[in-house]
């Protein structure tokens, strides 16, 4: 029997493609507001029996993940066989240690929500940070797809004299791959950062900066502002306008804008998230994942 894939609103698109890709059939889901703002959730396609997969990236969870956990619950009174969920993007992964005194450790809180919801979890290059893997946090199987190849390619083939420049040394060994399969060079800027919207950049001398296209690689865009930053100290330094990449662009704040203004040449990200700025499709390579998931 075919799995099944339900897409939570604004994840159709996802869902077509990795049906096409696995042999999968999309099963509807109606997910709509109550006029007090609660949530209606129904499943219109038979799921008992059915392994299903909930297609959701979780970028603004807080939006979004009530009604997923309200069609995972449901999903599992009416008798699926199996209920996993692929999150392009996943939130939640940043706060994994205390700073101040008091805070919610929220990564590991919502992986105990996620891991209770569900048998197994798909995703696109979390952004881990200090933990090596997702399973210090999930307890169910978890499957973690990388972009990084079809950033490589996509460089390869559409940009003349690349310099990759990566945000911070947490990005030393993703843009190093990538610019070891480019051929590329690539350096490495040092970021402090002093509270969510204040970050200090600085760029390491290079002799040949203004001989290549500057290419601002990083796994997340939020607010942008350590590219802005960036694209000021390449201004000062005679480059030339850069092409900002990254897989996940939430945007938040006007970021995209921001970033045009800032004088980004053009913004290129992975469809993980649905925005005008997708070029990298990671439909395939997510389908893959899956498949490895589904038994």
């Amino acid at each position: 029997m075919k799995p099944l894939l339900a897409p939570l609103p604004g994840n159709e698109e996802m869902a077509a493609g990795v049906a096409e890709n696995i042999g999968g059939e999309i099963a509807t889901l109606e997910c709509r507001s109550f006029p007090d703002g609660e949530s209606y959730v129904r499943y219109l396609t038979p799921v008992e029996g059915r392994k299903l997969a909930l297609i959701c990236s979780l970028d603004r969870p807080n939006e979004k993940f009530l009604p997923l956990a309200f069609a995972a619950s449901t999903a599992r009174e009416l008798g699926a066989a199996q209920i996993g969920l692929v999150a392009p993007y996943l939130a939640y992964m940043r706060q994994d240690r205390r700073f101040q005194t008091g805070e919610a450790l929220t990564s590991g809180i919502f992986a105990r929500s996620i891991s209770s919801l569900f048998d197994w979890l798909v995703t696109v290059d979390p952004h881990l940070h200090r933990r090596s893997s997702l399973s210090e946090i999930y307890n169910i199987p978890a499957r973690v797809v990388h972009a990084a190849p079809l950033f490589a390619s996509w460089i390869t083939e559409n940009i003349e004299r690349p310099l990759l420049i990566g945000p911070d040394e947490e990005s030393e060994q993703w843009v190093g791959a990538i610019a070891t399969a480019c051929g590329a060079p690539h350096l490495v800027l040092k970021k402090e950062r002093k509270g969510d919207r204040d970050v200090v950049v600085s760029i390491p001398k290079i002799a040949d900066l203004t001989n290549h296209t500057p290419v601002l690689m990083d796994d997340i865009i939020s607010s942008g502002h350590t590219m802005m930053k960036t694209i000021e100290q390449l201004k000062s330094a005679g480059a030339s306008g850069p092409i900002c990449m990254a897989v996940h662009g939430i945007f938040a704040e006007g970021a995209y804008e921001k970033l045009q203004q800032a004088g980004a040449v053009r913004i290129v990200t992975a469809n993980t998230i649905a925005h005008e700025s997708n070029v990298i499709d990671v439909t395939e390579t997510l389908s893959g994942g899956i498949v490895d998931l589904l038994g």
